[in-house]
């Protein structure tokens, strides 16, 4: 039903149901059963989660510190500690891909529940370098490698997505675009200062949005390590 332009649920079964780019900002729930509810919101940290009157959040954000080592850094505003942030980054995911490697062959194209797989995030964090540390802060003229993994909603900035690999590549092809983006971005970090990190740039998707270089790097860190969690929790589901 409808009371005051919100949509009201009562009574309802909405067990198993999946919202995936939805948004709850806002929603109140009373007398509901929770029991194997899995809420996945990357942007959690920007608000808050009541749960029986209790903020959440920051006891979310510390347990995912506490799992995944060097992510309370994501957001350093110190080269040195960019740097320190990025090790840890990599180190990270050299476990995660040492572990897929063990796993039995065609691991790594194995999607989970709709979502992308190892290989298909290992592509999208090359895309995700491309955009904004290759387009927005060193604006390359050519940024994008064929093999990045871009989201549709990109199409719109005018790029010609044409570039994109439309076959599925080899999982070593796709380590070694990794291994290049990885290094681009150590690369980077390696010589950065903090006036140029406060320097401005257009946003890689939004030109008419001025950003600062550290900005893009954090989204950059942001995207590392929210998809190091899904490609983990997406392995332990393979078993």
């Amino acid at each position: 039903m409808i009371q005051d332009d919100v949509t009201v649920f009562v009574d309802r079964n909405l067990r198993g149901a999946r919202f995936t780019r939805s948004t709850l900002a806002g929603a109140v729930m009373r007398g509901v059963d929770v029991a194997g509810l899995d809420i996945d919101a990357p942007w959690l940290a920007d608000g808050a989660l009541l749960v029986n009157g209790v903020d959440v959040v920051p006891l979310v954000e510390a347990e995912l510190n506490r799992r995944f080592p060097g992510r309370d850094l994501r957001h350093a505003t110190d080269p040195a500690d960019l740097r320190a942030a990025w090790a840890a980054l990599e180190r990270a995911w050299a476990a995660a891909v040492d572990r897929v490697q063990s796993m039995p062959d065609g691991a790594a194209d194995v999607p989970v529940g709709g979502e992308w797989s190892f290989a298909q995030t290992l592509r999208h964090l090359a895309f995700a370098a491309d955009a904004w540390l290759g387009k927005a802060v060193l604006r390359l003229p050519q940024p994008f490698h064929p093999l990045g993994q871009s989201h549709v909603e990109y199409e719109t900035d005018g790029f010609d997505m044409s570039v994109f690999a439309t076959e599925q590549p080899t999982f070593e092809a796709v380590l070694a675009v990794r291994a290049e983006r990885q290094a681009m971005v150590r690369d980077f970090l390696a010589t950065a200062t903090p006036d140029l990190l406060a320097e401005s740039r257009p946003s890689a998707w939004w030109p008419e949005h001025i950003v600062s270089v550290l900005h893009c790097l954090h989204v950059i860190f942001d995207e590392e390590w929210e998809h190091l969690r899904y490609a983990l929790r997406d392995l332990d589901a393979q078993g």
